[in-house]
């Protein structure tokens, strides 16, 4: 969470679909296609693959805006991130992908993100987006050449293009119906009708992108199997991430299928290809490029150790009740339990210091607050307004927080009627400066080449990473090893090191 970020207003269903994960921005949402999932950087040029001057410039349609598109998209990952080894390594790979698909002389330029989260995604003009986080889970580079095949094949099938049309189409139609033809019942039922139908729509774009993207694979002479490898290892995450030993399905609106239907669909792709062992992996140089890339949070943006919370910039730490899983994100962070029945968020709301705390509270959620349960309390020195709210589905917990003349919100819900008050007092009582020589000594994460040696195992070399869990499985997911593997004495294998 950036110290300058905010959220003004929250309403109970945009709060809900906050709680449950992270949310695109809607004015790209329908420009790009992230793919792949689930920070201040360097600002450097993007590497642009050069194509002969009679070629064309862009893909899909003009660049009309693109800069401005592709300005929003950096900021919200924070930022290009610096590792000349890792951008040549992508450009590198770009290029020979192209090479081999449909549309040989289309330019693409690619930006590497500083961002931990697992994502790709690509604009219809050709820009290439791939995180640091993304590069942290693929093993080898017919892995990484995997997730690039898949969103040239959504450029060159010019999938986000098609995406667009039909949502204005679906749109169009349902405001006549509703405005023209005075029928508002009829226009909100064909709305609705019409995400069912644009999310089964961007389904299908997967799939297909899928599909196309192992062909392009295998024809620019990768291992194949690259593409069911990576999607193995992000279900995995997933899982890790869930606390609950599995990965979180799409629901029916979900614009992307289920990870393990798309793990189907491109080993049947790779199996008509061939049989595993075509094509390179070039695990070597897919390491070495990636030897000393920042791994997990940014200090700059605050960190997650364990439930802690720790944010240098803004001096704050805080620490959250057993069972919660947080995760910082570029607005706020988010938390839940592992069977997704209480959840929490903590965010900066943007408020003069003189504006009382509990007109804060309201002006920033839109539903009902219990008048009788606003409490104007005192939390670790610093002045506080709480209350709570009741929805139809969960009950909801709130405060507004000042520290100094910074406001902070901290949000808990509950599934149901069930108040979760004890849980929440003790999350907004554990909220505290962080001094200076703690500050000081957060240092960033990233990733380190080892090489084993005899007698090492899973356990030994997993003891040495810095990870706020489940070390080993960690470990396991990072080098692409299954559960019960031994590691081999004389390879090379990833570690989270400070």
């Amino acid at each position: 969470m950036t110290g300058h970020r905010h959220i003004g207003s929250v309403r109970r269903g945009a709060c809900a679909r906050l709680l449950a994960g992270l949310a695109g921005s809607a004015a790209l949402a329908a420009l790009l296609s992230a793919c792949a999932g689930d920070q201040t950087g360097s600002v450097i040029t993007p590497a642009v693959i050069k194509v002969p001057e009679q070629a064309p410039k862009t893909t899909g349609r003009a660049r009309t805006g693109d800069d401005a598109d592709h300005a929003k998209l950096v900021a919200s990952f924070g930022g290009e991130y610096r590792s000349p080894a890792a951008l040549k390594l992508l450009t590198e790979v770009t290029e020979r992908l192209v090479k081999a698909s449909e549309r040989p002389d289309e330019a693409y330029a690619v930006t590497l993100l500083d961002s931990p989260v697992v994502n790709a995604f690509a604009l219809p003009s050709g820009r290439l987006y791939v995180t640091r986080g993304l590069l942290a889970l693929a093993t080898d580079t017919s892995e990484v050449a995997a997730v690039l095949a898949h969103e040239i094949a959504h450029v060159t099938l010019r999938h986000a293009t098609a995406r667009s049309e039909m949502a204005l189409r679906s749109q169009l139609v349902s405001r006549v119906v509703a405005d023209v033809l005075n029928d508002p019942v009829t226009g909100a039922q064909l709305e609705n009708q019409s995400k069912f139908t644009l999310a089964r729509f961007s389904r299908e774009q997967e799939f297909e992108a899928d599909t196309s993207g192992v062909r392009v694979l295998a024809q620019a002479g990768y291992d194949p199997f690259g593409a069911s490898r990576f999607l193995e290892a992000l279900n995995r995450t997933l899982a890790l991430k869930s606390g609950t030993g599995t990965a979180s399905e799409p629901d029916m609106l979900a614009t992307h299928p289920a990870t393990t239907e798309r793990i189907a669909l491109v080993t049947r792709a790779a199996r008509r290809i061939g049989a595993p062992g075509l094509g390179v992996d070039e695990r070597a140089r897919y390491l070495a490029a990636i030897d000393g890339v920042a791994y997990g949070d940014n200090p700059g943006e605050g960190m997650v150790r364990a439930r802690r919370f720790l944010h240098p910039g803004l001096r704050i730490a805080f620490e959250v009740p057993d069972a919660f899983t947080i995760e910082n994100t570029r607005n706020a962070v988010l938390g839940t339990t592992p069977e997704g029945s209480r959840r929490l968020l903590f965010d900066q709301v943007e408020a003069s210091a003189d504006r009382g705390l509990e007109d804060v509270l309201r002006a920033t959620w839109n539903d009902g607050i219990d008048a009788g349960s606003v409490e104007n309390r005192i939390v670790g020195g610093n002045p506080a307004v709480t209350a709570l709210s009741k929805g139809k589905d969960w009950t909801f917990r709130l405060a507004a927080i000042r520290v100094g003349e910074t406001t902070y919100r901290m949000i808990m819900a509950a599934k149901g009627a069930t108040d979760p008050d004890p849980a929440f007092r003790r999350w907004i009582e554990s909220l505290r400066p962080l001094e200076p020589e703690e500050a000081a000594s957060l240092k960033p994460a990233h990733l380190r080449l080892v090489t084993a040696a005899p007698g090492d195992t899973v356990e030994s070399l997993s003891r040495r990473m810095i990870v706020p869990d489940r070390a080993a499985e960690r470990f396991l997911v990072l080098n692409g090893l299954e559960r019960g593997a031994s590691v081999k004495p004389g390879q090379s294998y990833k570690l989270v090191v400070e």
